[in-house]
């Protein structure tokens, strides 16, 4: 299987082929809105703006499994980003990215690029890069900024 293969929930509860973002590059985020690292949401609609017009996306999936850090319904956690960090990238359908309920991309994910890192997604905003073709090319630590990434994103642009 590949990348396009998979097909998510939007944070409305749409089916959503990741099939639609074939050609682009893409930054999977798993996210909470009430974690030390939730600024990070700045710096990641910072890189979405500033490459969004040459085939960037950003997929965010919020997730509850790492200290109850995403409590909210989809909607509001929707919201917390919009009116916070004047969010405009793609939301998703809150998800387990570990564990026996873990969505399916992510067990894709973590099976492309485990390297130095455990399987298991360690905590949130953990991030993986792809390129246009839907390899999965690097996997990012929570504590590294989108700032970090930005050259790695345009130099896959």
């Amino acid at each position: 299987m590949s990348l396009y293969d998979y097909t998510v929930k939007d944070s409305k509860g749409n089916d959503v082929s990741l099939k639609d973002y074939e050609g682009k590059v893409l930054l999977i985020v798993n996210t909470a809105t009430g974690c030390g690292f939730t600024p990070q949401y700045q710096g990641l609609q910072e890189m979405y703006e500033k490459y969004k017009d040459q085939g960037f996306e950003i997929l965010d999936f919020p997730c509850n499994q790492f200290g109850n850090q995403a409590p909210g319904s989809n909607e509001e956690i929707a919201q917390f980003c919009t009116g916070r960090f004047g969010v405009t990238f793609k939301q998703f359908s809150k998800i387990d990215v570990n564990g026996a309920n873990e969505d399916p991309l992510y067990t894709y994910l973590k099976k492309q690029k485990g390297g130095f890192f455990s399987k298991n997604i360690k905590w949130n905003f953990t991030k993986f890069l792809v390129d246009k073709n839907g390899k999965v090319v690097a996997r990012f630590a929570p504590t590294v900024t989108p700032d970090k990434i930005d050259g790695k994103v345009k130099d896959l642009l």
